[in-house]
């Protein structure tokens, strides 16, 4: 049996475009796209993907991959794995922005450290809300149902026929705005109650003027902050859900032209 090389490229294509957009979107999305996961462990996750949901995917269209219109098929692949993974990294920002806003109430904000998934100094409290929504986002099997939206997409999506439309990019955008009021609500009860605990120390300190107040004050907010901090943790999973609900709903749209 002969191949012709229209019948070869269309093979090779039928690999290339579904692993570049699964590869796109390991490289950004949580878990996956950390920086203590090594590209060689991310390629051998993508060519997994790629060779198990290969068998589900619908024809893909007869191109040559190194042709004009294949580069820029490989392209739109691309941005979409791109936006898949930028949907679902929304979520961890914001509640890095929500510990940051925590910080600050503590006044812990010079307290920084290295985010090993990004690769960038934030403050350590953002970091342990990061640590703790990584870990509920494995336990409500968050990675399963992101590989499931990447399938399902190349179903609403199919590889050489719909692309993102403006409608799928305003969707990503409005789920972008989202990100600060959703960090705000993260982080309110924790910052009211520290907030009164500082209008507490007001109060003190203009009924003794002759107490050091910022001596005194700093310590007690700092170890309530602490406090405070605990039970704001332990309500996290509630907040965590729907901001994942939310992510994988604005992901539902894509290719529905953002109804």
């Amino acid at each position: 049996m002969l191949f012709t090389s229209a019948d070869i490229g269309t093979w090779i294509g039928s690999l290339v475009w579904p692993f570049t957009r699964i590869a796109a979107m390991l490289a950004i999305a949580p878990i996956f796209g950390a920086r203590m996961m090594s590209q060689r462990a991310r390629l051998v996750v993508a060519l997994l993907l790629t060779w198990i949901v290969l068998p589900l995917l619908p024809e893909v269209p007869a191109l040559d991959p190194l042709s004009p219109a294949g580069a820029l098929l490989t392209a739109q692949q691309m941005v979409i794995g791109l936006a898949i993974g930028f949907s679902l990294q929304l979520v961890f920002a914001t509640l890095v922005i929500a510990g940051q806003t925590i910080a600050m109430g503590m006044g812990l904000g010079f307290a920084q450290m290295v985010d090993p998934q990004n690769g960038v100094n934030v403050p350590f409290i953002g970091q342990y809300y990061v640590v703790v929504a990584s870990l509920l986002f494995l336990a409500l099997n968050g990675h399963l149902a992101l590989i499931r939206v990447l399938v399902d997409s190349f179903q609403s999506l199919p590889v050489g026929v719909d692309a993102l439309t403006r409608e799928d990019f305003r969707s990503i955008a409005n789920w972008g705005t989202r990100m600060f009021a959703d960090a705000i609500m993260v982080a309110l009860p924790a910052v009211a109650s520290i907030l009164l605990v500082n209008l507490a120390f007001g109060v003190v300190s203009r009924s003794a003027p002759q107490l050091n107040i910022f001596g005194v004050g700093f310590p007690v907010t700092l170890t309530l902050g602490f406090v405070i901090l605990v039970f704001a943790v332990a309500n996290l999973l509630p907040q965590m859900q729907q901001l994942i609900d939310g992510a994988f709903t604005s992901l539902g749209h894509f290719g529905n032209g953002g109804r």
